[in-house]
Protein backbone atom coordinates (compact mmCIF):
# COMPACT_ATOMS: atom_id res chain seq x y z
CA UNK A 1 0.00 0.00 0.00
CA UNK A 2 1.27 3.14 -0.51
CA UNK A 3 0.04 6.42 0.38
CA UNK A 4 -1.25 9.40 -1.33
CA UNK A 5 -2.86 12.66 -0.54
CA UNK A 6 -6.50 12.75 -0.61
CA UNK A 7 -8.18 14.40 -3.10
CA UNK A 8 -10.88 17.19 -2.61
CA UNK A 9 -13.36 15.69 -5.24
CA UNK A 10 -12.43 11.60 -4.65
CA UNK A 11 -14.01 9.58 -6.37
CA UNK A 12 -12.94 5.46 -6.27
CA UNK A 13 -14.76 4.03 -9.22
CA UNK A 14 -13.76 7.01 -11.60
CA UNK A 15 -9.44 7.10 -10.00
CA UNK A 16 -9.08 3.21 -10.19
CA UNK A 17 -10.38 3.68 -14.40
CA UNK A 18 -7.91 6.56 -14.74
CA UNK A 19 -5.48 4.61 -13.14
CA UNK A 20 -5.92 1.92 -15.51
CA UNK A 21 -5.98 4.04 -18.71
CA UNK A 22 -2.70 4.91 -17.59
CA UNK A 23 -1.47 0.81 -17.18
CA UNK A 24 -1.31 1.36 -13.75
CA UNK A 25 -2.44 -1.92 -11.75
CA UNK A 26 -4.58 -1.46 -8.64
CA UNK A 27 -5.60 -4.36 -6.13
CA UNK A 28 -9.07 -3.62 -4.48
CA UNK A 29 -10.13 -0.55 -3.22
CA UNK A 30 -8.62 3.18 -2.93
CA UNK A 31 -8.54 3.22 1.75
CA UNK A 32 -9.82 6.47 2.79
CA UNK A 33 -8.36 7.65 6.52
CA UNK A 34 -9.13 11.51 6.55
CA UNK A 35 -7.00 13.21 4.64
CA UNK A 36 -4.87 10.41 3.26
CA UNK A 37 -5.32 7.56 1.29
CA UNK A 38 -3.92 4.44 0.21
CA UNK A 39 -3.71 2.53 -3.09
CA UNK A 40 -2.49 -1.35 -2.92
CA UNK A 41 -0.56 -0.51 -6.59
CA UNK A 42 3.29 -1.52 -7.08
CA UNK A 43 5.99 0.32 -6.00
CA UNK A 44 7.53 0.95 -9.65
CA UNK A 45 3.79 2.85 -10.52
CA UNK A 46 4.47 5.20 -7.59
CA UNK A 47 5.43 7.94 -10.15
CA UNK A 48 3.06 7.21 -12.40
CA UNK A 49 0.41 6.78 -9.75
CA UNK A 50 1.24 10.91 -8.20
CA UNK A 51 0.57 12.04 -11.32
CA UNK A 52 -2.62 11.15 -11.66
CA UNK A 53 -4.26 11.38 -8.38
CA UNK A 54 -2.98 14.65 -8.59
CA UNK A 55 -5.17 15.39 -11.49
CA UNK A 56 -7.63 13.60 -10.46
CA UNK A 57 -10.97 15.65 -10.22
CA UNK A 58 -13.84 13.13 -9.60
CA UNK A 59 -17.90 13.21 -9.67
CA UNK A 60 -19.35 13.54 -6.61
CA UNK A 61 -22.88 13.69 -7.49
CA UNK A 62 -24.28 10.61 -8.19
CA UNK A 63 -25.23 10.34 -12.02
CA UNK A 64 -28.79 10.61 -13.25
CA UNK A 65 -30.37 7.14 -13.66
CA UNK A 66 -31.46 5.82 -17.35
CA UNK A 67 -35.00 5.49 -18.12
CA UNK A 68 -33.86 1.50 -18.16
CA UNK A 69 -32.34 1.98 -14.24
CA UNK A 70 -35.72 3.68 -13.51
CA UNK A 71 -37.66 1.29 -14.79
CA UNK A 72 -36.14 -1.84 -13.35
CA UNK A 73 -36.50 0.04 -9.77
CA UNK A 74 -39.82 -0.34 -10.31
CA UNK A 75 -40.12 -3.80 -11.76
CA UNK A 76 -40.15 -2.99 -15.05
CA UNK A 77 -38.39 -2.98 -18.67
CA UNK A 78 -38.86 -1.16 -22.03
CA UNK A 79 -40.59 -4.02 -23.48
CA UNK A 80 -43.46 -4.30 -20.63
CA UNK A 81 -44.26 -0.51 -20.83
CA UNK A 82 -44.23 -0.91 -25.14
CA UNK A 83 -46.96 -3.72 -24.89
CA UNK A 84 -48.49 -2.12 -22.00
CA UNK A 85 -49.06 0.74 -25.03
CA UNK A 86 -49.67 -1.08 -27.81
CA UNK A 87 -46.67 -0.37 -29.46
Amino acid sequence: MIEFTKPINLNGAELIDELKAANIDVIGWPKVDSDRFFLDISKSDETKAIAVVAAHNGTIIAPEPTVKEKLASVGLNLDDVKEALGL
